[in-house]
Order: C-alpha cells, then sequence, then structure tokens
C-alpha cells in the first residue's frame, strides 16, 4: 500500500498543477475527508423535507452551506473530523431530499423542462424519468493525468444527454437511453465502493451526461456517507452490477484505498457538458471536489449547428465564473475542432484567461469525425459538413501559439500523453 500511495503522491504532475487541485489531490491521498464526509456533519435545523418546498428549501441550503464551508475550513486547519457529531437532518441530507422534490418539475439542466419526472408521463429533453442506466464502470486510465494517477479514474458512465452534438464519440450511450443496466442509488454507491476498493483515485460520475442523473448521484452519495465500508454488495446486487464492470485487469482489494480516519472516503469528480443549471450547482458545491466542465463552442451559434443546444455560451460562462468565485477545484476541457479555431477556441481562450486564469486548461488534439458527422456514415449530418475531418496540424498549432500567448496553464496537463516534461 505504502509503495501505491507513493507513486501516487510522487507523480510529477503535481510539483506543477497541485496547487490548483489541492483540495482533490489531499482527498484522493485520504489526507483529508471528501466534502460528503463533511456535508454529513454540517446540521440543518430542520426536522425533515417536509419542513420546506424547492425554492424556501435552496435558499436554506445555500445559507447551511456557509456553515459547511466554515466546517471545511477548520479541517483544513487541524480540526479532527472524528471530534464533530453527525446531527439529526445533515446538509447531505437535505441535499438527498431536495434533488427528488426538483424532480417532481425538473430543473437540473439549463433546459428547465419543469417536468415531472416521478409520475414520467412527459419527459424532458433527456428523456428519462427517474431511473438511472449505467453502461459501464471501470477503471479509466485514459483521462488526464491527475485523475488516472497510478490506478485509474473511477469512470461511471451512464446513459443519455441533455445535448444532442452531432459528432459525439459517445453516441451508443448518450442518444440510446436503454443503454446499459437500470441501477438504483446504493447499487451506484456500490459501484463507487468496489472502484474504490481497489485502488481508483476519484469517482467520475459522467456520461452521457451526469446532469440528468443528480438525483441518484446525490443518493449514492448519501449511501457512501453514512454506511461507507458497509456497502459490501449483496450475491444478486454483484452479479447484477458486475454485468457491466468492463476492466481487463484484476485489481485486488484494499480497505486502505479508501481509509481516512475509519470512514469511506474517495473525492467526487462531475465530468460534465457544463449546461446544467445554477440549482443544481447549488445542491452539488458540498459534495463534488473537484469539477471537469468541457468549454465547446464561441459566443456564435455553433452550438445551435452542431449541437441543437441555444442559450450554450451565456450558460457554460456564467457556470464556469461561478465556481471560479466559489474557489472550486477544476480543470476546464476544450476540444480543438476543424474550421471551428477563429469561431470557438480563440474566444474561449478569450474568456478564459480573462476570467478564470488560474484554472488548468485541457486543450484537445483527439477530435474525430463521429457519428452524424462521419462523412461515411449512412447518418451523416450536413449540418457537419465543417467538422468532417480531423483538424489539421496547423490549426491545433495556432489554438495551443494562442493559449501560450494568453498565459494559459496548459502545456503540463494538454501534452503529458505526448511525453511532455517541465523543464
Amino acid at each position: 500500500m505504502s509503495d501505491v500511495y507513493n507513486s501516487f503522491r510522487n507523480l510529477w504532475i503535481w510539483k506543477y498543477l497541485g496547487e490548483r487541485v489541492a483540495w482533490y489531490y489531499k482527498v484522493s491521498a485520504n489526507d483529508a475527508p471528501a466534502k460528503y464526509l463533511i456535508a454529513k456533519r454540517t446540521p440543518v435545523p430542520l426536522e425533515s423535507s417536509s419542513d420546506y418546498d424547492v425554492e424556501e428549501g435552496l435558499k436554506i441550503y445555500e445559507r447551511y452551506t456557509e456553515e459547511f464551508l466554515r466546517i471545511k475550513r477548520d479541517i483544513e486547519n487541524g480540526e479532527d473530523i472524528r471530534r464533530l457529531e453527525t446531527p439529526r437532518y445533515s446538509l447531505l441530507d437535505m441535499a438527498k431530499d431536495l434533488v427528488w422534490k426538483i424532480l417532481r418539475r425538473c430543473v437540473f439542466c439549463r433546459w428547465r423542462c419543469k417536468v415531472d419526472r416521478v409520475e414520467g408521463k412527459r419527459l424532458g429533453t433527456c428523456m428519462l424519468d427517474t431511473v438511472s442506466r449505467v453502461s459501464s464502470y471501470f477503471h479509466h486510465l485514459g483521462e488526464e493525468l491527475i485523475f488516472r494517477g497510478t490506478h485509474g479514474s473511477g469512470t461511471i458512465f451512464f446513459t443519455s444527454c441533455n445535448m444532442r452534438c452531432l459528432f459525439c464519440q459517445n453516441s451508443d450511450i448518450s442518444r440510446d437511453r436503454f443503454n446499459g443496466i437500470p441501477v438504483t442509488p446504493r447499487q451506484l454507491a456500490q459501484m463507487a465502493y468496489i472502484l474504490r476498493l481497489e485502488g481508483v483515485h476519484n469517482i467520475n460520475w459522467v456520461g452521457g451526461e451526469p446532469t440528468p442523473h443528480i438525483h441518484n448521484i446525490v443518493t449514492a452519495i448519501w449511501h457512501l456517507a453514512y454506511e461507507g465500508f458497509r456497502l459490501k454488495p449483496s450475491d444478486d446486487d454483484l452479479d447484477h452490477i458486475l454485468k457491466v464492470k468492463h476492466d481487463y485487469f484484476i485489481f485486488p482489494m484494499d480497505k486502505r484505498f479508501a481509509d481516512y480516519k475509519g470512514e469511506f472516503n474517495v473525492p467526487m469528480l462531475f465530468n460534465t457538458n457544463t449546461f446544467l443549471s445554477r440549482e443544481s450547482l447549488i445542491i452539488l458545491r458540498p459534495l463534488i471536489d473537484i469539477w471537469l466542465p468541457d468549454f465547446k463552442y464561441g459566443p456564435g451559434k455553433c452550438s445551435i449547428r452542431l449541437s441543437r443546444t441555444p442559450w450554450y455560451w451565456e450558460t457554460v460562462t456564467e457556470n464556469l465564473k461561478l465556481l471560479y468565485e466559489w474557489g472550486e477545484n477544476i480543470v476546464i476541457r476544450h476540444l480543438i475542432m476543424p474550421n471551428h479555431v477563429k469561431c470557438c477556441s480563440i474566444p474561449i481562450i478569450d474568456w478564459i484567461s480573462r476570467n478564470t486564469p488560474e484554472i488548468p486548461v485541457n486543450l484537445m488534439d483527439q477530435y474525430r469525425p463521429e457519428h452524424e458527422a462521419d462523412p461515411h456514415s449512412p447518418i451523416f449530418n450536413k449540418d457537419a459538413y465543417d467538422i468532417a475531418r480531423r483538424p489539421y496540424k496547423e490549426e491545433l498549432l495556432e489554438v495551443w501559439r494562442y493559449a501560450e500567448e494568453k498565459k494559459l496553464i496548459f502545456k503540463e496537463i494538454t501534452f503529458e500523453k505526448k511525453g511532455f516534461m517541465p523543464p
């Protein structure tokens, strides 16, 4: 175990980006408790969820998130979490209750469909009721180094999405809401339990898009907090969830991978298209340890043509600015696309340099024409005419050079898979 921890702690990237994601690093290495363990100890002076509606509940929740932040600061300054009692009704309890209330008039994402997903007679943009389906979960060894570390990112892939990207590289799950297996929140927690005991450095909620599944994600986190090491799956649950575990290797399980002062501990990573609502950000703030938001398009109409998504620029920039103002640990991803340097990549770099200059950015070069952007596919969509090829080397270099000119923090995280090592 000491060798595993030392290899993670000794990764070269922490020297350059460790201060940018300091909280996440500490939780991942079990030097600090995940936020959910603090939210579990943050008291809210209510008896139950019947004491508030959604609007009033969000105001109360924000008020006691300030108390959560105070407790978190105390812990960062040396307070022992074991000295804090678990209250009758906690901020984590309230998060679980609030998400299920919101589901009655769903506004998890920017579409704000306000459909009753519990009743399920009418579906919103995500095409989901209350049930979440998982297409796969595994040790993801292809994520950024700070996430994959030495044992991988504990990635849980949900089906469905609230965007309709013509070039989606996960279209088999984002467009097929019946892909994978249906899971309960407790089974989701058991997936996270298995992955962390196998040594993953985080639980990576992704898809598709995780936003439509926030009710089940928050409830799964609740199970992790209150059941912890008692979450060991029954034989029936294990038979069910192993159907979609897609690891090629057998990873030995060890409770020490997840142990923070006797409690089950793992950082939560929210890997999102960033098209979520302010309500969702408010609820997730005291639960998510690090954010991995996409920033796809500039302020023009590219998002409408290529992803059928209006209000994109204003939604993403507002969300990123809020997360930055909150002081959250964040890594931004931007996928460089052919013919979209001037309209998308350059404005995005300008915005980041002006508004969130201290956030590491992965300026990714792995775009390839997939799904409706594939010119050789029978479902090729003429709206994807300008992205029906890979980006040219000149386009990639133009973006990277401009990012360097604007002093973005991007080289270490963008080029590490190419063998890049800082001087």
